[in-house]
Formats: structure tokens, sequence, C-alpha cells
């Protein structure tokens, strides 16, 4: 870990209104500059890796919005994620760990079939059937939780059914190499099948490689560095082998991970120029916005916009999305209060820990519900997934859409 980033930090309280754990918990040890000073103090050695200094360290989101508000450049999510990373280098990965994050994840096949029986859950009636007896609590609490996250299932995984050369439609302007995520595919493949449908719509030829695997944000949030590297030299072997402009992703997740690659694979030049021509679907769509214009239709909605972290802070997207929106004729905007504020999905975070998970959902709920907004939009599926369940419980009326979904629905695709 670089001590130097560590010591940056004034501590002015700027990252204090930004943080999420902080303004549920007002503690200092919930807070970004509370958990940078835990951090400095264990690698100046007045500090032992105690259970309980792991378990404050464990209450942060990784949501960056603190990186947003650090006059310094202070990145308390980053610093974390590192330690936790050098932490689990020592230590080694757990069985589980090992199972899931080498042996599970990487492999989209064995990923693909591992859904299967929660398809067949879905659409057998069982699901319906646990969940009308409430069967559910007599299991262990995370369970419970994970089974309420679960949405409707596509059919099949996207990757499974899409074509890996979709050609352009009319004059071809250039090529897009396609990221394609794990979730996006298994859980939300309606909304990148939109995304590859824009993207030909507008004289792209798309081109999604099937041998592509896991970004390796869940390593990361593993503390698995070694897994994380792997998964990155795969992809940019894959994607090197192909002439593109661009490598779009509409995952925020997977696009603020594909951005790092250069770093984390730090002097492997493959590695930079993949990560620079990485972008997200919004950034994309948003240099061709007079050509878009022209092709969308009328929607009479009240929408708003959530920025997910991934895309806000991570990756400093913010006036795309809102710019497309507004494209759309008949659509009335209404700006989100705190958009960019975390909603406590976070990856796992929600299953982790979900006492605090829904405090931060609930201030969500509340700006939603305040914001008149017929229509929800967002971009990544960790948000995707949270909002959708405290929508179906608070505001069932509100439908929640990704930006490709509405764009492609004004569209006409």
């Amino acid at each position: 870990m670089d001590y130097v980033k560590l010591i940056n930090c004034m501590r002015c309280g700027m990252c204090l209104p930004a943080c999420p754990t902080y303004k549920e918990t007002f503690l200092e040890t919930a807070s970004p500059r509370g958990r940078v000073a835990l951090v400095r103090k264990v690698q100046e050695g007045e500090l032992n890796q105690s259970e309980r200094l792991l378990e404050y360290l464990a209450l942060c989101l990784d949501c960056q919005a603190c990186a947003s508000a650090c006059p310094c450049g202070v990145n308390a999510g980053e610093l974390v994620a590192e330690f936790t990373c050098e932490r689990k280098g020592e230590q080694g990965l757990s069985f589980m760990e090992d199972l899931i994050l080498r042996k599970l994840v990487p492999h989209p096949d064995r990923l693909e079939t591992a859904m299967t029986p929660m398809r067949l859950y879905q659409r057998s009636g069982l699901q319906k059937l646990v969940r009308g007896l409430g069967i559910l609590k007599m299991f262990p609490k995370p369970l419970e939780r994970m089974e309420g996250l679960l949405p409707e299932l596509p059919t099949r995984p996207l990757r499974q059914g899409i074509s890996e050369v979709t050609p352009a439609t009319g004059e071809e302007r250039g090529t897009i190499g396609f990221f394609l995520g794990c979730v996006m595919s298994l859980v939300f493949s309606d909304a990148s099948r939109a995304t590859v449908k824009l993207l030909s719509a507008l004289g792209y030829r798309v081109i999604t490689p099937r041998a592509q695997v896991c970004c390796g944000a869940p390593n990361m949030l593993g503390g698995d560095m070694e897994g994380l590297k792997e998964a990155a030299r795969t992809n940019v072997v894959i994607f090197g082998g192909i002439d593109v402009d661009y490598i779009v992703t509409d995952c925020g997740g997977c696009g603020a991970e594909l951005k790092k690659y250069g770093h984390h694979l730090e002097g492997e030049r493959e590695a930079t120029a993949f990560s620079a021509k990485v972008r997200d679907i919004s950034q994309v769509l948003a240099l061709h916005a007079g050509e878009l214009h022209s092709k969308l239709k009328p929607l009479g909605v009240r929408a708003t916009y959530h920025d997910p972290c991934h895309i806000a802070h991570c990756q400093g997207i913010r006036k795309e999305p809102r710019d497309l929106l507004r494209l759309i004729p008949g659509l009335e905007y209404r700006e989100l209060e705190a958009a960019d504020a975390c909603c406590g999905s976070a990856g796992t975070y929600n299953i982790a820990k979900p006492g605090m998970s829904d405090l931060i959902l609930q201030r969500k709920l509340d700006s939603i519900r305040a914001s008149g907004a017929e229509v929800l939009v967002t971009g990544n599926p960790g948000c995707l997934l949270q909002l959708k369940k405290g929508l179906a419980e608070q505001l069932p009326d509100v439908r929640l859409m990704h930006l490709t979904e509405l764009l492609a629905e004004s569209m006409g695709q």
C-alpha cells in the first residue's frame, strides 16, 4: 500500500456529509477519515488487526463518494480495498472463497449452469409457493435476503443467444467491442440486448466475444488480487485480438474495473491500451446525441436518474445519462435529491450488512417518492437489484429501467 496516500488525508471533514455510513451513525470510525486513520495506524504498527478493527473497515461500502468530496484526492474506499487485498494475500483464500472466486466466477459456462436451478425455481411456481408460505423464514437470514433480491430471470443468459457479430444498421461508422457483464447477461439481458441494438442503429458493428470472462470486480471485492489480475489478462488478450474503436459496457461496475486494468497490471502496455478504449454506454451514445434524438419517439413520462457509485464517483460520468434522457421527446426529467448517494447495494454489502444497507436504501426511496417520478433510471446491475426490491415493497407504481432500455423503448426497438 502507498503510505503517501494515507498521510495525504488532512482530516478536514469534507468527506463526512458524503459518506452514507457516517450519515447513519455519526461515528468517526464509520467515516472515511476515520477508516484512513485506522489503516494508517495499522501500517505504522500502532494498532493490531483485531476483529473489531476489521468490522469497522467492513462497514465501508466503497462507494467512493468520499473521493469525489476530498480536496486532496484521498480515496478512503480504495485504501480500505487495498488493505483488504494485502491482508487476504497474506492469509490466502478460504475454501468457499476459492470455490466462488477461482472455480466459478471466472468461468462463464459454470456460472450459467449454476443459475439453472434458480430459473427452474421461478418457472416451476416453487418460488411463489415458498414466498406465500413464508418458508424462507426457517432458513438463515442471508439466504432469505438473497432470495428476496432475486428478480425474474430471463429464459437463458444473453451470452448464449447473442451473436458474436451484430452488423451495423445502414452505413458502418466503426466497430465496438461489447463487454457483456456477468450479471447483465444472467439477470438483465433485456438491457444489454437494448445496448447492442442502439449501437447497431447508430452505425456500429458490435463484436461480443463469447470467450470473455468476468471483469474481476468480485475478486477485488473479495480481496483476491491475483484472481483479478488473471481475469484482466484474459480479457486484455481476447479484446486485443480484435480491432475496435471502443470497448463498451452497460454495467457501471464492470466499466469502473475495466478502466483500472492499466493500474492493476502496471507496466503491461496492452492493459493500458485496453483501459484507454473502455467507455460506458452513455459516453458513446452521447457522442451521437443529435442523430439519436432524430430516431427517438415521444414518451409521456416523468423520469428521474439515480447515479450508480461506479459511474458517478469511480468514472466521473454524470452529465451524459441526464443529457440522453432529456433527448426523449415528451419526457419530463426530474432531478433526484442526492442522486449520487449510494443505494446500499455495494456488491454483496446488502447481504453482509443488511441493517446498514436498508437504512441507506430508505433514504434513496424517500428521495424517489419526493421526486414524483414514474420511471427510475440507472445504469448498474447492483443498483437495479437493490432498487427493484425496494420499489416493489414501497413504490410499486414506479418503473425501474436501465438507461438503454428506456432509450430503446423510445426508439421503438
